[in-house]
């Protein structure tokens, strides 16, 4: 009933405003885009498209006083009178004349300094008047591909038959095109609270589009503003120390207040900064528009070229406030030979200013859709959309609405199916799909030569593994399920080992999952896999290093997973596992033939011939708690999405029980705990912290598997972003215990803030990170390191590489060495 009282509310509302369009040019006649145009001392406004064409909803057309503004032109007011619903008022805009008297500027007396230095004084008062704030909110974003390369690196790109058909013969055309229109309530810093009333996807209308004002809030009051990396503000309390100024004119607007245009200049190039114009208002010292570049690799993204970000301010003399009635981004980027380019626009309107909100206003759900939010047709768009469709977007939603209705046919589903379900020979090596696009079902057989399952361990030697796999799903009602087995086939130790796992999604708002598994498998003593595969398969084959220690496992368990409140996550799992020693089977490598491997013991690396445990067997039970203080979530018809507040850590409680075993000294009882955290220091970067502590319980003589291992590093490969959860010269195996444990790592990544000042370093585009992690365990001296590195290293736009320098200390021990991160390998596993 809520949702259709909203909707009545709001067709009421637009049938009851009257529109005024038209096309805004130059003096040449060119057309001008992004133009605001809004009613003098209201909230209602709107801007310009590419092609300069307006609307403009008022209340009703009586006496109007329009505005319209651009940078770079006069202000224009133009009074409108008219009996009719609807009015054509095409407008040509003078460019605006600069003045700037005639001063001497000097490094001791800059004109632009001072400007700024009341701007950033007065940066707090402007900030309150817009604290707490609703608005009516409309985006639309477009992104376009230019130049699609056939191929990329020798292989073939196929963006799939519904993105390719929008693609012309040069490989250019868009990708996506929507639009969302919604109620917004703000107060800052981060409370909001959106309601989605429209949303519109060209092609889909069942989709959702996340142009929301949750994801454009961009406050140059504020010190920093978050891209990838945070970025200093021009008018930050640190501004001078980034920015040099220069003051490049003034005018007057229309309500006789000067404005002061002045050119932001980074003073270093490397540094997380803007560049562009940023236009403030004499007296009031108020931002009335800024217009500026941001460069790729200030932000470390290396594969956008240019962002655009374009602001503008108009002025309510009632209330004597400066408010955001327009904002653009737009961007080019590009890698592999690929072209993008995107462009968001956002208008802002019928603002309220309210002293306080009531209490229940914010809460955890920040984002919401009406519940037919994606289902208006197009005689409610074309009333409500305030900047009209360019010709290209109109032809996009017509075309691909117009092809949804053949796209999603069973007919062109099964002919597209057949197409890409093709058998052929070659597809028993290298795997083979079978999909069921309309029936939503699909069939997956991984190949007998698939290059990620081939891998050698002393143990198996090499070994192959494949698999095949069925999955089903229900996209409306968030259900999946499938079914899956795995083989593996070590060809030293001639042993097949056979996986068959199930798995099945109740929903998208809990999240309900039960999943069961069993089979036999080898696997390594820390289940946390410390050492990948591949990393273990060179170690060996090359440098007769063989890590891996593995054992024989055969097992059945199940699992059940759900959030059952909002930031809680439970998990509770219960096994059977029947566990057998493992010996060497080869001593094969391709060098260093003549050194001897070490055992598979982790305890005794020198002695082939004794077990590392007595076969036994036991049950195992796990439950464990994820919390996320302060969850933000998004609801949608279909489903609940949820994101981590940065603010807080989440935390992470665990219990761990073995019981029925072949033998009562193998049962025990743990309990562990963990908090994670990312302290944000604004563009000084971000400190990582990860604290990990447990406690075992009638554990004496529980079987070496059982202990609580560490994340050891023996290679000096690194395959991780961070390393918030290994240590990285340590032994596997050296401190595992069935005791007591505390472990701390920390991670200061300076996103540039100190590599950005210092000369030739700042070339790289890196960034610094320092590393200290400690293991505290009973009767034995803790273990220490001290790290200190380069990330963000690479090639061009290809940063996939870190360095670090790592020293170690453990009861009088020294280590020190180099760990080289390959971050690349995160792909390859």
């Amino acid at each position: 009933m809520k949702n259709y009282i909203l909707f009545a509310f709001l067709f009421f509302s637009i049938s009851s405003f009257a529109q005024i369009k038209g096309t805004i040019t130059d003096e040449k006649g060119n057309p001008l885009p992004f133009v605001s145009i809004f009613e003098e001392n209201t909230y209602r406004g709107t801007t310009s498209n590419e092609q300069g064409h307006y609307q403009l909803q008022v209340k009703e057309i009586g006496k109007n006083r329009i505005v319209f503004q651009y940078l770079g032109f006069k202000t224009q007011k133009i009074t409108v009178s008219a009996d009719s619903k609807t009015l054509t008022l095409d407008v040509k805009m003078q460019e605006e004349s600069f003045a700037l008297n005639e001063v001497v500027i000097d490094p001791k007396n800059n004109p632009a300094n001072a400007i700024i230095k009341n701007a950033i004084a007065n940066r707090k008062v402007n900030s309150e008047k817009t604290a707490r704030f609703t608005a009516d909110f409309y985006s639309k974003g477009i992104l376009k591909v230019k130049d699609l390369p056939k191929k990329i690196l020798g292989q073939k790109v196929d963006l799939g038959p519904d993105l390719s058909s929008n693609l012309d013969s040069t490989g250019t055309g868009i990708l996506y095109l929507s639009e969302t229109i919604s109620k917004v309530s703000y107060q800052k810093p981060d409370k909001l609270k959106e309601t989605i009333i429209a949303s519109k996807i060209s092609g889909n209308n069942k989709g959702f589009s996340y142009n929301t004002a949750a994801l454009s809030t961009y406050d140059f009051y504020d010190n920093t503003l978050e891209f990838d990396v945070n970025l200093i503000s021009p008018i930050a309390n640190n501004a001078f120390s980034y920015y040099k100024y220069k003051l490049e004119g003034s005018f007057y607007d229309d309500n006789k207040q000067q404005i002061y245009k002045i050119k932001v200049i980074p003073k270093r190039d490397k540094e997380p900064v803007f560049e562009g114009y940023i236009y403030i208002v004499d007296d009031s010292f108020a931002i009335y528009a800024v217009d500026f570049d941001i460069k790729g690799y200030r932000m470390k993204n290396e594969f956008t070229e240019v962002m655009n970000l374009k602001q503008s301010f108009s002025y309510n003399v009632k209330n004597k406030i400066w408010s955001k009635n327009a904002q653009t981004l737009s961007f080019n980027a590009g890698g592999f030979g690929i072209k993008f380019s995107g462009q968001f626009n956002y208008v802002y309107s019928n603002y309220e200013f309210p002293e306080s909100f009531a209490k229940k206003t914010f809460g955890n759900e920040i984002v919401a859709f009406d519940l037919n939010a994606n289902k208006k047709d197009d005689s409610f768009w074309n009333e409500i959309r305030p900047i009209p469709l360019t010709l290209e977007e109109s032809t996009d939603y017509t075309k691909k609405d117009n092809l949804q209705v053949i796209r999603k046919s069973k007919k062109y589903t099964d002919s597209i199916d057949a197409k890409n379900n093709k058998f052929k020979v070659l597809d028993i090596l290298g795997g083979y799909d079978y999909k069921n696009t309309f029936e939503k079902y699909s069939f997956k057989f991984d190949g007998l030569l698939s290059p990620a399952s081939l891998s050698f361990n002393t143990v198996q030697g090499f070994n192959l593994g494949t698999g095949f796999s069925f999955k089903k799903w229900n996209e409306e009602k968030g259900k999946s399920t499938s079914i899956g087995t795995v083989f593996n086939y070590g060809f030293s130790d001639e042993r097949l080992r056979v996986i068959g796992e199930f798995s099945h999604r109740f929903n998208t708002i809990n999240y309900a999952t039960i999943s069961a598994s069993g089979g036999t498998k080898t696997e390594q003593f820390n289940s946390a896999e410390p050492i990948s595969k591949l990393i273990n398969s060179v170690s060996s084959l090359f440098f007769k290093d063989n890590y891996m220690k593995l054992y024989n496992l055969e097992f059945a368990q199940i699992n059940y997973a759900q959030d059952v409140a909002n930031g809680l996550n439970l998990n509770a799992r219960i096994a059977y596992e029947q566990r057998k020693s493992l010996f060497n089977t080869t001593d094969y490598s391709f060098f260093k033939r003549d050194d001897i491997y070490s055992s598979n013991n982790p305890l005794l690396p020198n002695d082939f011939n004794t077990p590392a445990f007595d076969q036994h067997h036991l049950m195992k039970a796990n439950l464990t708690a994820r919390i996320n203080f302060g969850n933000k979530y998004i609801s949608r018809p279909d489903g609940r999405y949820n994101f981590k507040d940065e603010k807080y850590p989440t935390v992470f409680l665990a219990f761990e029980k073995a019981f029925a075993a072949s033998e009562k000294k193998y049962e025990f009882e743990r309990i562990g705990a963990a908090v994670q955290y990312d302290l944000s220091l604004n563009n000084k970067g971000v400190l990582g912290m990860n604290f990990r502590a447990g406690k075992f319980f009638n554990a004496e003589n529980i079987s070496f598997i059982d202990y609580r291992h560490f994340n050891g590093n023996q290679t000096h490969i690194g395959t991780s972003d961070r390393y918030l959860n290994v240590f990285n010269l340590m032994p596997y195996y050296d401190n595992s215990t069935n005791d007591s444990y505390f472990e701390m790592h920390l991670e200061h990544n300076d996103m540039g803030f100190l590599m950005n000042k210092i000369p030739l370093l700042n070339l790289l585009k890196s960034t610094m990170n320092l590393g200290f992690h400690s293991l505290a365990i009973p009767d034995r001296k803790p273990y220490t390191e001290f790290t200190v590195g380069l990330d963000n290293l690479g090639f061009g736009k290809f940063k996939l590489f870190r360095v670090d320098y790592v020293h170690s200390y453990q009861g009088g021990i020294q280590q020190n060495g180099v760990v080289f991160g390959l971050k690349i390998l995160n792909v390859l596993n």
